[in-house]
């Protein structure tokens, strides 16, 4: 009886336990949809549709990368690839039997006195280079299934997203069909379970099946250009001539520390050594190093120094282009200017500045069909010859008051003195870093304009590089100036290099991502939480390529030429390092290496 009743207590239990455990919470029960309707053409999973296709036909040649394009295409779906191992001893007896059969009716219908039929000849050999591939070990044969389930939120946006992936198909003659009936088996088959349930595939050999691998790794190697870094997928060479794309602008996004200075000191060089001029506005004297090595000319641009640039300069017209034309381009580029530096201006002080500069002009006896290039460069009016016509003109006062400070006040040496710059060097810097904060945009403008005149004028291979590019992109008429630059450049046979630490900054002018599209290369490196989302955006990156960023070391990143990108390490040997370093110890020891070497 005790033995009995124990019984019974343990079963009490037992059942107690079951009706608890009934109602503990699960991961599977948390992860569950709360329910599923499965339909002929779809399968509802709580408010989410979602349909399934599957390959069953491929054309004769297959590209290689040939699926990347649904790979990366930007809706929800899930693609599954099953790959069965046929046996090869059972694929050769096959083969062995259509070999035979094809052959026999050659030989028929040649007996016969046919014509030849090139269908049958053809399928014929490629029998027997497969049964040759085969025997020999060096080919495989498989059964392969390709399976993708759509997800949507509705039934016409499903609908489109289906009719795209298809349409991108069969462009590449590959057919679809619907897991019309089979759709809970399709999204079974999708599931990251490893189950085909589906069970549809095509035969494919070694070859073929090889070209659906969807990873293909982007290779940015040419035969000739120079050596931009290490492609981190696959650890190619990254080696192109920038030169032969559509053009050869760049834009250069990173945190700072992350070495955008140090990859374009790197290419500098290494584009000096293919004979190119190279012209560098430098905000940070991060090139002096650089420039003395290869005994460039470095241009410190100051409140104190003597060197000057004179916005009135006109140059010589170039080949194909008017007198007229550059006389007018020159006005409008002193108008910009003067935004700069006066500030926001209305279309009335426009039209006074304009009347102004014209007689300015008209008083040095200079018009739109003078020869521009028999004028020396103390020939051309100067900014105080502007302020004296405009204090004099109706509407004028104002804005003679207002440029005062850059004609009689502290920065009086800056900008109204004639040019006495010499460009004849390879390389050339101009360091405004001892400018002050109000002076920068205004001295890169003015550069930058000095640059424009002489890429008009002396047609070479150039690259032009503007670092910090967004102090100009704060203002609406500097920005305007390098985005016609980067436009026009190209007929320069010019580069233009943009680079930049602060994305918002940049993409916030209405013409930060025209330049960005504009150009050819792009490089990302290293970028902080704060504007990774931002550049994602831009850029269409993957999740993928957006941690990739947030984690990358010191000169790693995404560099994007043309449609093509890869992820980069950007290599120097040890004496391009000595030459492009920017890390203050170095250079200290660099110095005192020197020093020593002297004494």
């Amino acid at each position: 009886m005790l033995f009995g009743k124990k019984n019974s207590i343990e079963d009490d239990l037992m059942a107690e336990e079951r009706i608890y455990q009934q109602g503990v919470a699960t991961v599977r029960g948390l992860i569950a949809p709360s329910a599923i309707q499965i339909q002929a053409s779809q399968v509802q999973v709580g408010d989410t549709l979602s349909t399934t296709v599957f390959v069953i036909a491929y054309p004769r040649y297959l590209n290689n990368n040939w699926f990347s394009p649904i790979i990366n295409i930007d809706f929800p779906m899930d693609i599954a690839m099953f790959i069965h191992p046929a046996e090869t001893t059972v694929v050769l007896k096959n083969l062995r039997k259509q070999a035979t059969r094809l052959q026999s009716q050659i030989d028929i219908e040649a007996r016969g006195g046919k014509i030849r039929d090139p269908l049958k000849e053809a399928a014929l050999a490629n029998v027997e280079d497969l049964r040759d591939g085969l025997q020999q070990g060096t080919e495989r044969f498989f059964r392969y299934g390709i399976y993708i389930t759509f997800y949507a939120a509705n039934e016409e946006t499903l609908r489109k997203n289906k009719n795209e992936v298809i349409t991108i198909l069969e462009a590449q003659l590959v057919y679809t069909k619907s897991a019309t009936i089979r759709m809970d088996r399709g999204f079974i088959s999708t599931l990251p379970l490893a189950q085909d349930t589906l069970n549809v595939g095509t035969n494919l050999n070694t070859g073929p099946l090889s070209t659906t691998f969807p990873f293909v790794s982007a290779n940015l190697s040419s035969n000739d250009g120079i050596l931009y870094g290490i492609n981190r997928h696959n650890n190619s060479l990254i080696l192109f001539d920038r030169f032969n794309l559509e053009n050869a602008n760049m834009t250069i996004f990173a945190k700072s520390g992350a070495g955008k200075s140090y990859f374009v000191k790197l290419e500098i060089l290494r584009s000096m050594m293919f004979g190119t001029h190279v012209i560098v506005i430098d905000p940070e004297n991060e090139y002096k190093h650089l420039c003395q090595t290869v005994d460039g000319s470095f241009i410190e641009i100051s409140l104190g120094s003597s060197v000057h640039i004179n916005p009135f300069e006109l140059p010589d017209v170039p080949e194909g282009e008017r007198p007229e034309d550059v006389f007018r381009n020159t006005i409008a580029s002193l108008i910009g200017l003067m935004h700069i530096m006066l500030g926001s201006l209305s279309p009335e002080e426009d039209t006074v500045i304009e009347r102004g500069i014209r007689e300015a002009y008209a008083i040095k006896d200079i018009t739109e069909t003078s020869d521009f290039s028999s004028f020396g460069h103390n020939d051309f009016p100067v900014m105080s010859d502007l302020k004296q016509i405009l204090e004099s003109m109706e509407g004028g006062e104002s804005l003679s008051r207002r440029l005062e400070k850059y004609t009689e006040g502290i920065f009086a040496n800056f900008i109204d003195k004639p040019t006495n710059v010499e460009v004849e060097n390879q390389l050339i810097v101009f360091n405004i870093r001892d400018l002050e904060e109000e002076l920068r945009p205004i001295a890169m403008y003015l550069v930058l304009q000095f640059i424009w005149n002489e890429m008009r004028k002396n047609l070479t291979k150039r690259l032009v590089v503007v670092d910090e590019a967004w102090i100009m992109m704060q203002n609406e008429a500097a920005a305007s100036f390098i985005f016609g630059i980067a436009k026009r450049c190209r007929k320069y046979y010019t580069g233009l290099t943009t680079i930049t630490q602060d994305i918002s900054d940049f993409l916030s002018s209405r013409y930060g991502k025209p330049i960005v599209t504009n150009a050819s290369l792009q490089l990302l490196l290293k970028q902080s939480p704060a504007s990774v989302d931002l550049l994602k955006e831009t850029f269409y990156l993957t999740d993928h390529e957006k941690f990739l960023l947030l984690e990358s070391g010191l000169g790693e990143g995404i560099f994007f030429a043309g449609p093509k990108h890869a992820a980069i390490k950007v290599i120097a040997s040890y004496s391009e390092d000595q030459i492009i370093t920017s890390d203050p110890r170095q250079l200290l020891d660099i110095e005192k290496a020197k020093a020593d070497f002297d004494e």
